[in-house]
């Protein structure tokens, strides 16, 4: 069944030569080859190869050629094909700052406007303006992202994961430059020892993108893409204090070396004290001290050729919780982690190929009160792709293989290893300009659960002014001990996994766009449904908490509507997302809403920039009710309001910085006391967190160009 699904899959790409008359292009950039360059003629799409060479077959006739290539302006020619001929393009660099963005998260590295598949990018803007706000790490600059969600998992330390469309968090899967250098599973903490100082964009996928990453992407693929280098040295400095005692500080430096040579390097240290807002005696912001440290290499032939480095220390000590009933109860975490990572891109003739490999080990020692649990994760993953393009095909195929790793020191029957061999292949047909067929398929054959077969089929329209991308796809997740509820309690009271199967999701979207003058709107509906999804009950023989899969299945569906408008300085967006989430109550019959789902979530930012003077903005974000679990205080929440101003100026080389968050002083705490009467079932001494415990924070600083 494999075999025939991967053929079907290569099929349109080998059926696609034909007979015709054969077109050589040679296309030059100053007075070298100009490697990687897309030459299209109608449907026919062909890559340059390292000479600079691309061969097309064409019906005779006339015919227009277009040739195009990241940071040179656009070329188009006509001609009249009757015979085999040969002509040569000369392209020349882009006198104005590119707006072109590329993706890397689907591996074809189309412009975003090609991909069939809706990819999602925050462009260096946007990261810049976002970690103003929160330079130490990427939490909100997700959680401010449209169908994204980022949801507190555990109140004493502050662990928080991301949620894609509704999805739970542990079904994201997090890359740097398309690798897992946070695990295959990105903890509780992951999200928050990222500083985005060295990310030059950030691509989300929403919905299941097993077809493309596996297991670890059943939800959604969040990609964090590096700072290149550019021409001349940068770089910076970043200082930052706050008003509930945190302080930053992120340098980052990026220059070229001797020959085709690169290089960045980030370095920071953070600090923030524990923080008691509402006088309880319990953590509301718990204390933490980190340092990072991720140097990267970049080698470019100009050729078509490039090896990226990457290699990254993080080291950080957390401290929370406080006052129960029963008595005092810290919580502490210690993480030391260290991640290394290559990806290779060759051209050979017309055709590329890809490699990726990265490995990634970190420990933990966490303290739950007196009960004291340490371990240790490790993931080693490579892969490998050759691609190509011609007759209006775009092609991929590869073979990748991970493993996943998991030793408990001081808890027993929790470890695993996990080896996973897949196989993909990757096929785009755009038989016209307006329109582009893509059908992605990957098989896993997972060491625990078996064997898994997961196909996405993605369609884009472009029919006069609009844009229509459809997309559905399948995707599983192999059960860990690790969810949202275990990461906040620990695993001394869970039995281990035992009788479990892999979760599997079906997913579907449609989004409907198009721009009108300075005006962009998006519209997006989707829906899931994810079978045998993990829950977390009490076993009535041994009283132990164990990892169950729910009878029923989880269906959610929902909406997502975007608007921007764009005139000179001036820059607004517009967002409303509406989730509908529903799965099998685990303490009884019955369906329920599955807890920390808003509604509807609304967000309006308006913000002025100038690159000489600086820039201000505002932002408000409306978070509407949702449904609680094991909340003795309310069943559902209240719906609130976060208010946010920020401002930058630029002083010569300096431009400091105010971020006013949260200034109507929203807290959960003024309605409700965060910390339980008495200890829940599920070994919890605080209710879920569905509004912001830390209330009004001001932080301020400024960076320099050094």
């Amino acid at each position: 069944m494999l075999r025939y699904t991967l053929l079907l899959l290569l099929l349109p790409s080998w059926l696609a030569a034909q007979e015709g008359v054969r077109v050589t292009v040679t296309v030059t950039a100053g007075n070298a080859p100009a490697a990687g360059a897309t030459v299209r003629a109608g449907a026919a799409t062909v890559r340059t190869s390292a000479e600079g060479i691309a061969t097309l077959r064409l019906a005779p006739g006339e015919r227009t050629i277009a040739v195009s290539k990241l940071g040179f302006a656009p070329q188009r020619i006509t001609l009249v094909v009757q015979a085999d001929t040969s002509v040569a393009v000369a392209l020349e660099e882009e006198a104005e700052e590119l707006e072109e963005i590329v993706v890397t998260s689907t591996r074809t590295g189309q412009r975003i406007e090609d991909e069939p598949t809706r990819v999602e990018v925050l462009t260096r803007e946007e990261v810049e303006e976002k970690m103003l706000m929160t330079p130490g790490d990427i939490s909100m600059m997700l959680n401010e992202t449209s169908g994204l969600r980022v949801q507190t998992t555990s109140p004493s330390l502050g662990g928080a994961n991301v949620r894609v469309q509704g999805l739970r968090g542990r079904y994201t899967q997090i890359l740097s430059d398309g690798l897992p250098l946070y695990g295959g599973q990105s903890g509780a903490l992951g999200l928050l020892q990222i500083p985005p100082m060295d990310l030059g964009q950030v691509e989300v996928i929403k919905g299941a993108a097993s077809a493309l990453y596996g297991s670890s992407a059943l939800g959604g693929v969040v990609n964090l893409v590096s700072r290149r280098p550019g021409e001349e040295a940068a770089r910076e400095l970043l200082l930052n204090q706050t008003t509930r005692n945190g302080t930053d500080v992120v340098g980052f430096a990026a220059a070229p070396l001797t020959g085709r040579w690169g290089y960045s390097l980030l370095a920071s240290v953070h600090r923030q004290a524990e923080a008691d807002v509402d006088g309880d005696r319990w953590t509301d912001l718990p204390g933490y001290r980190r340092g990072v440290v991720r140097p990267r290499l970049f080698w470019d032939d100009g050729a078509g050729r490039s090896v990226f480095l990457t290699a990254g220390a993080t080291v950080e000590d957390r401290e929370g919780g406080g006052r129960v009933p029963a008595g005092d109860f810290p919580e502490t975490l210690e993480t030391r982690r260290g991640d290394v990572g290559a990806v290779g891109r060759f051209l050979m003739g017309d055709r590329l190929l890809a490699v990726r490999a990265s490995a990634m080990a970190q420990s933990h020692a966490h303290g739950f009160g007196p009960v004291r649990e340490d371990d240790a994760h490790s993931t080693g993953f490579a892969e490998a792709a050759y691609s190509g393009t011609g007759g209006g095909h775009t092609w991929v195929v590869g073979a990748a293989l991970q493993a996943e790793g998991y030793r408990a020191r001081d808890v027993r029957g929790f470890d695993y290893t996990y080896v996973t061999p897949s196989l993909f292949a990757q096929e785009e047909f755009a038989p016209a300009e307006w329109i582009t067929l893509s059908l992605a398929g990957r098989a896993d054959w997972h060491s625990e659960y078996g064997a898994f077969l997961n196909p996405r089929l993605s369609l884009l329209l472009r029919p006069a002014a609009w844009t229509v991308r459809g997309s559905a796809g399948t995707g599983y997740f192999a059960p860990t001990p690790f969810t949202e509820e275990t990461e906040s309690i620990g695993l001394s009271r869970v039995r281990p996994l035992d009788g479990l199967d892999a979760e599997r999701a079906l997913t579907a979207s449609l989004d409907v766009g198009r721009s009108i003058g300075p005006v962009e709107v998006n519209a997006t509906v989707f829906g899931s449904r994810t079978g045998n999804a993990l829950q977390l009950v009490e076993s009535a023989a041994s009283g132990m908490l164990e990892l169950v899969n729910a009878a029923g299945p989880t269906r959610t569906h929902g909406s997502e509507l975007l608007v921007r408008w764009h005139q000179g300085p001036f820059h607004v967006t517009g967002t409303h997302t509406f989730i509908r989430s529903r799965e099998d109550d685990p303490d009884g019959p019955g369906r329920r809403e599955v807890p920390l789902t808003p509604r509807h979530a609304v967000g309006v930012v308006g913000m002025w920039e100038s690159e000489d003077a600086g820039r201000i903005g505002a932002e408000l974000y409306y978070t509407g009710r949702q449904a609680l679990e094991d909340n003795p205080f309310r069943t559902e929440s209240r719906p609130y309001l976060i208010l946010g101003l920020l401002a930058e100026r630029r002083i010569g080389r300096a431009r400091a910085f105010i971020n006013l968050e949260n200034l109507l002083d929203v807290r959960q705490t003024r309605y409700d006391p965060l910390v339980l009467p008495a200890r829940s079932a599920e070994e919890r001494w605080t209710t879920d967190v569905w509004a912001p415990l830390e209330g009004r924070v001001i932080n301020a600083g400024v960076r320099l160009d050094l």
